[in-house]
């Protein structure tokens, strides 16, 4: 009897023994494998997720799929920690959601984990994937450029578009051409086609200018180019119109009319006689902070430049600023009109009269 309540007790003391032990060691193993449990676990909360950890130890290194692609994974601001879990599994990008989730409890990655949009892999283990998470910032961003901007207007639009591009780089870059344009202009000024582009933050500033040359290529179709060659224009001639008629035009459906008079001026051996053109001689007004001077004074409009239409009979040599695919389809389609002059309309509606005399030009003034 004696023997047999001396081996319960020692069985009990290994027992016990065992136990501390292994509560001693859990959490010490999981610590050296995962990093330090989150302060906010209590004691008897570390012992329990650290085994949980240990027990699944191959889910939370082994990728789902080493051969998966990216997929977009979107996470809702408030979305529960257990939400996330079950939708990354049933997504198939984890093994195991339980796995996830008692890994980003255990590192209080639960709370860093930003809602937002991301690119996520079932090639990253639940480890990275975690780690991931905490930073929602997209790896592609979107860059916009407006119909109308000039090249400096686009340049400065970079600080705040999240490409590591400087404007200085962009500018020096476009002076290059990429070979996808199919032509091979002193700048890509005039051919930045105004869209919402799709773009790596990683992407070079070489990368970016492609992008953008292959955009404008593919909106230029066999039928545009016919309409530019009917009219006498190449390429080059007709984007340089185009970019007049963008900055000239309030409203896109007077595009074609506007184009219209420019050609009755250029078929009668007029000057265009454009205040846009001017404005872009004119450079960046520091009073106004604009690239876009207005008004004019009638100083400014002897600013002798190859690119005042009011002096210089003719196109300007380069294009003045990016023009959209309707300032582009007007100069290809023109209108067919009497008119060889227009003004703003005086009701601040943006739209313009038309006139087909110098006369009834001035008594389509403001009065």
């Amino acid at each position: 009897m004696r023997r047999s309540h001396l081996f319960s007790a020692l069985f009990i003391f290994a027992f016990i023994a065992a136990v501390v032990i292994f509560l001693g060691y859990a959490p010490a193993r999981a610590s050296m494998l995962y990093g330090p449990p989150a302060r906010s676990l209590s004691i008897s909360e570390r012992v329990a997720y650290s085994t949980r950890l240990l027990l699944r130890g191959d889910l939370l290194v082994a990728p789902r799929n080493p051969n998966g692609d990216k997929r977009a994974f979107h996470i809702e601001r408030g979305e529960s920690i257990s939400s996330i879990a079950l939708r990354l599994e049933q997504d198939a990008l984890i093994v195991s959601a339980q796995a996830f989730y008692d890994y980003v409890v255990y590192t209080g990655i639960d709370r860093a984990i930003q809602a937002g949009d991301y690119l996520l892999s079932p090639a990253m283990s639940i480890i990275d994937l975690a780690r991931e998470l905490q930073d929602a910032t997209p790896e592609e961003t979107t860059f916009v450029i407006l119909p109308g901007w000039r090249l400096e207007e686009i340049a400065a639009s970079l600080p705040t578009s999240g490409l590591a591009i400087s404007p200085q780089a962009f500018i020096a870059a476009a002076s290059s051409p990429p070979a996808a344009l199919g032509i091979s202009p002193p700048t890509m000024e005039g051919f930045f086609y105004p869209d919402s582009y799709l773009v790596l933050r990683s992407a070079t500033v070489e990368q970016l200018l492609d992008l953008i040359a292959r955009n404008f290529v593919l909106h230029i179709t066999d039928d545009m180019r016919g309409g530019f060659a009917a009219q006498g224009l190449d390429l080059y001639q007709a984007v340089t119109l185009a970019s007049i008629i963008e900055r000239e035009a309030v409203r896109d459906e007077e595009q074609a009319l506007i184009a219209s008079v420019f050609f009755n001026r250029l078929k009668a051996g007029m000057t265009l006689g454009s205040d846009p053109t001017v404005q872009y001689a004119l450079g960046y007004d520091p009073f106004a902070q604009t690239w876009w001077k207005n008004p004019l004074s009638l100083e400014d409009l002897k600013f002798d430049s190859p690119y005042n239409t009011y002096i210089y009979p003719g196109l300007p040599p380069a294009p003045i600023s990016n023009p959209s695919l309707g300032a582009l389809q007007a100069a290809a389609f023109p209108e067919t009109s009497p008119y060889y002059y227009f003004q703003a309309r005086c009701d601040g509606s943006g739209y313009h009269v038309f006139a087909v005399t110098f006369e009834e030009h001035l008594a389509n003034g403001c009065r």
